[in-house]
């Protein structure tokens, strides 16, 4: 599969084969995909949590209300933004960073024949706060990726819209 065809398969995936393994050497790559996506200054402002606990992942699930996928995943993968690196270099960059690793993590995954789903937690305080007890973390919960194999395939919802370019 190349890049414009693993982009326009990549789905996001709510039903997953329950107790479907996902090795260690296909999340290496997944992560390392992650941390190749560009951040403003070479900043990197994130970290990441590879929760495989089903205790935690279900404890998830409790406080946040649209995790429910998370019950048949095989995984999650929390990306963590760390915005204090950008200070003093080049500060607030740190959503648009932590957004292109979870969209390297995203295709990454799809590539290896794994679906996910983006759910997010940055901005809301609440949400932030309820992970971060959950994980017992310091950083900034930016999302929880639910990853696994997946259990369904569903339409494409997304398309090229003409109306939305403007050439000039």
């Amino acid at each position: 599969m190349n890049a414009l065809e693993t982009i326009r398969s990549r789905r996001s995936i709510r039903k997953y084969k329950e107790g479907a393994a996902v090795p260690k050497e296909d999340l290496k790559q997944i992560l390392e995909a992650a941390m190749m996506a560009p951040s403003a200054c070479n900043t990197r402002p994130w970290e990441f949590v590879v929760l495989q606990d089903r205790e935690k992942l279900n404890a998830l699930m409790k406080v946040h209300p649209y995790v429910s996928m998370l019950k048949t995943a095989s995984l999650a993968i929390i990306v963590c933004a760390k915005p204090e690196v950008q200070e003093g270099i080049c500060p607030g960059y740190f959503p648009q960073d932590c957004g292109a690793a979870t969209q390297n993590i995203l295709l990454a995954a799809k590539e290896l024949g794994y679906g996910t789903c983006w759910c997010g937690v940055y901005p809301k305080e609440e949400r932030m706060e309820a992970v971060r007890e959950v994980l017992g973390i310091d950083c900034k919960p930016y999302n929880v990726i639910a990853l696994g194999v997946a259990d369904e395939e569903p339409a494409a919802r997304g398309y090229y819209d003409e109306s939305r370019v403007t050439w000039m």
